[in-house]
């Protein structure tokens, strides 16, 4: 049976130089970083070289690099700080945010009654600039959470545009970027974000570690307490290995960056033509069908298939080797829609099963013919 894994917006597969690269500090720096002994000393060093080496791809200093266990944390940092210690009073994001935006903002509203302000977004899913500029005009402290690449249907936010427009209401920014980091350069120099999440297994990097970027003088407070790491920002014995090999991805993710955006992006485009080509009715999600508004690396493709045999389609997709995704990974195993495409698609389309198609360097022409084959059988009568 053949094996084809096309759910790399969930997860992606390891590089051999990451896995290299973790083994070698497991087996040789097992030393605790805050130990001031020489085991101790040379941990410390490869973290604070990551620390640097990670801040270079953004244009910004290493002491607003904040290592996390990945986005989840992350934006749980930036976001229940803001409100607990920094004044905020209201949350603007948008219905299509990830859950670790979208539940973290639930829950500051039942513990501290901030308000919380959706945008409007149009059929697509892009964000109303119009409106967001609306509710910072009467906002009083707010902060804005508006995802980089939304993780289910591909769209681009224009960050500089949004993070420039809270700079002149004087509205923080937060973004979650944990499908753009590693696909797309973010100079932070440039773009006045305050609040930046990032997680390492989005990128062929371990599971288990990312990091938020805080904008120097930010007046971020702990998420979680205990001792001095991370510069008191978030306590607990940093993960070495896990670290390096975000690092060594992160390296290679952004050395090899146009070679390997062309090779997917081709991969994207040949798979929308030959699901045009052999399935008559197939559309797309959101922005996922248009180049230069939805990432090179997923699709979101909304099936022509009679509404008794969708409950099927994953199960035999499986069966047949092919992994793919309904949805956001964190939602697996629940029988509700897609909280994305309910906010963005009519009754009457949210009947079609909907399936996201995540590629990355791994994956090849060939699997994709074969992937068109299994649902060219399974669509036909």
């Amino acid at each position: 049976m053949n094996h084809v894994y096309l759910d790399n917006a969930a997860t992606t597969q390891l590089r051999p130089e990451v896995v290299e690269r973790m083994t070698q500090v497991l087996k040789d720096n097992y030393g605790n970083a805050s130990s001031t002994h020489s085991f101790g000393r040379s941990s410390k060093s490869l973290l604070e070289q990551c620390r640097k080496n990670i801040a270079s791809y953004f244009n910004i200093s290493a002491s607003e690099i904040v290592f996390t266990s990945g986005g989840t944390e992350a934006d749980n940092l930036a976001l229940r700080s803001a409100v607990r210690d920094l004044g905020v009073t209201e949350i603007i994001t948008s219905r299509i945010e990830h859950h670790a935006v979208l539940h973290t903002a639930e829950q500051l509203q039942k513990e501290y009654n901030v308000k919380l302000k959706f945008v409007n977004l149009d059929d697509c899913g892009n964000i109303d600039f119009s409106h967001l500029e609306d509710l910072l005009k009467s906002s009083n402290k707010p902060v804005v959470s508006l995802m980089h690449i939304n993780n289910e249907v591909g769209n681009i936010l224009d960050i500089e545009r949004a993070s420039n427009l809270c700079k002149t209401y004087n509205a923080l920014f937060h973004t979650d970027t944990v499908q753009s980091v590693g696909h797309y350069k973010i100079d932070l120099k440039v773009i006045p974000i305050d609040f930046l999440a990032a997680s390492a297994h989005k990128f062929h990097g371990p599971k288990g570690v990312g990091f938020c970027f805080v904008r120097k003088e930010s007046g971020l407070k702990p998420l979680i307490f205990g001792g001095e790491q991370e510069r008191g920002y978030r306590a607990g014995t940093e993960s070495i290995h896990n670290i390096i090999g975000m690092d060594e991805a992160l390296k290679m993710a952004y050395s090899n960056l146009e070679t390997e955006r062309e090779y997917v992006s081709g991969l994207k485009h040949y798979f929308i033509q030959q699901l045009k080509e052999h399935l008559q009715g197939v559309t797309f999600n959101g922005g996922c069908e248009e180049k230069n508004k939805s990432t090179y690396t997923l699709v979101n493709v909304s099936l022509p298939i009679a509404p008794e045999k969708a409950p099927m389609l994953q199960f035999q997709l499986d069966l047949k080797g092919i992994a793919c995704s309904k949805g956001s990974a964190c939602q697996s195993g629940s029988n509700q829609q897609s909280h994305v495409l309910s906010a963005i698609l009519n009754d009457e389309k949210l009947k079609k099963p909907s399936v996201r198609f995540s590629f990355s360097i791994f994956n090849t022409k060939e699997q994709l013919d074969y992937v068109i084959s299994v649902l060219k059988d399974f669509v036909e009568p």
